[in-house]
């Protein structure tokens, strides 16, 4: 069996979308005879924790290594899971953050990291190196290890990083180094792994010396053995029930869809009774008192953070499936890992997108509603007619194809294909 070294700071316990991509591509190398070896951070506070995706880890025997730097989610250890702050305090602590570290505050995990790379690397023989990121610091860390060590290294951009949706530059000089920072770990980097084809157009536009056939779309998925002998709940009422299942930050946002419904709620009561709005996952301060103050309370049902397994349930359970992506610069690239966990579910999704990566996920997955972002009124009238279909029984169906083609063991069994083609070895 073939080994890979897997360089992951966000893995389980943590909790949230960014975790799994990386949990499954391990769970199922085997599969494919790559044994994975993790090397994750330890103790972290964190806005959520997952013990089922923890479980999922140990089941699929995953061998792990921890470590800690002096990153805020280590310090913040001790509190374990902790509040998401105000949407403003986010932005105002992520701009110092910005400011102070770079390419970002994970720097010193980053460090440790490469060392016990160093150490597995110099005890073992491994075929590969797969980091992926954010943090982009893990990257330029294990980008250093190829002057000491022939191992190929494949890189996985789960976001952009020069000039992304989440950069903020306080001087020119900042801009600079970021730039440079990703040139110099690419340079040293033999195959990118990107979420979609936007991030790979920007990376060859910015990056002249990369080819396309340096670069390789594997987008986000879902895991079909989550959905097996799950039982949907069973609802008392007739109502529609429409789940959002995640976070809302930076460039996503519940307001616009909010004034929506209660643009509805009065003009057409009769229509806004028949729905419930599902919240699973973290809703802050700030959006539960907007809630409150368009007095929306009777018809949204907030349920927190909840493990893995239970959200899998809940998105079962629902009629219809809401997802937003605001615009920013560069959002054009953004496609949200909880848009294949839906896609898993095979349900009916309201989508308010702007052009782009999302946009064209869900034009392609057919059992779609597009609106713009922020256009309250064809918000309202997306509920009308998805309200009218689900009346009458006749909401959308998925194409299939689409749905299995991102299914996890599949977007594994690429991603080992990479490996192997890489090596010029039969597995």
């Amino acid at each position: 069996m073939f080994k890979v070294l897997v360089i992951a700071y966000y893995f389980p316990p943590m909790g949230l979308s960014g975790v799994q991509r990386t949990l499954k591509f391990t769970k199922y190398m085997k599969d494919y005879n790559w044994e994975p070896t993790v090397i994750t951070s330890g103790k972290t506070g964190y806005f959520a924790h997952d013990n089922s995706l923890m479980k999922e880890a140990y089941d699929a025997g995953i061998r792990i290594f921890r470590t800690e730097g002096n990153d805020p989610n280590s310090i913040l250890s001790k509190f374990g899971t902790i509040k998401i702050p105000r949407e403003s305090v986010r932005k105002f602590l992520n701009r110092i953050s910005q400011t102070f570290f770079i390419p970002d505050n994970k720097v010193s995990w980053s460090k440790k990291a490469a060392k016990i790379a160093e150490q597995l690397i110099s005890k073992e023989n491994f075929d590969a190196i797969f980091v992926t990121c954010p943090p982009f610091s893990s990257f330029v860390e294990i980008a250093e290890l190829k002057k000491k060590y022939d191992i190929p290294i494949f890189v996985d951009y789960r976001d952009l990083w020069f000039d992304s949706y989440f950069s903020f530059y306080p001087t020119p000089f900042h801009k600079s180094i970021h730039k440079k920072l990703e040139y110099k770990s690419l340079k040293a980097c033999d195959k990118v792994i990107v979420t979609n084809r936007q991030i790979k157009e920007k990376l060859l536009h910015t990056f002249q010396f990369l080819s396309f056939d340096d670069i390789l779309i594997i987008r986000h998925g879902y895991d079909a053995k989550d959905f097996e002998n799950v039982e949907p709940i069973q609802h008392e009422h007739k109502k529609m029930v429409l789940t959002y299942s995640g976070v809302f930050v930076e460039y996503c946002t519940p307001k616009y869809f909010l004034q929506a419904f209660k643009l509805l709620a009065q003009e057409r009561p009769d229509i806004a009774s028949n729905i419930e709005l599902h919240f699973v996952g973290l809703l802050g301060k700030d959006h539960l008192k907007f809630i409150k103050d368009l007095k929306l309370e009777e018809f949204v049902k907030y349920h927190g953070y909840m493990d893995h397994t239970e959200v899998i349930k809940k998105i079962i359970s629902s009629h219809v499936l809401w997802f937003m992506v605001g615009k920013k610069k560069n959002i054009d690239a953004i496609l949200p890992g909880k848009v294949y966990e839906y896609v898993g579910a095979q349900k009916p999704i309201i989508a308010c997108v702007p052009e782009g990566a999302a946009k064209t996920s869900m034009e392609e997955y057919k059992a779609s509603f597009i609106t713009k972002p922020y256009d309250i009124s064809e918000i309202k009238n997306t509920l009308i007619h998805v309200h009218e279909l689900y009346k009458s029984g006749r909401l959308p169906k998925p194409e299939v194809e689409y749905v299995e083609k991102h299914e996890r063991k599949t977007l594994t069994e690429v991603l080992t294909k990479q490996f192997q083609f890489f090596l010029k070895a039969e597995p």
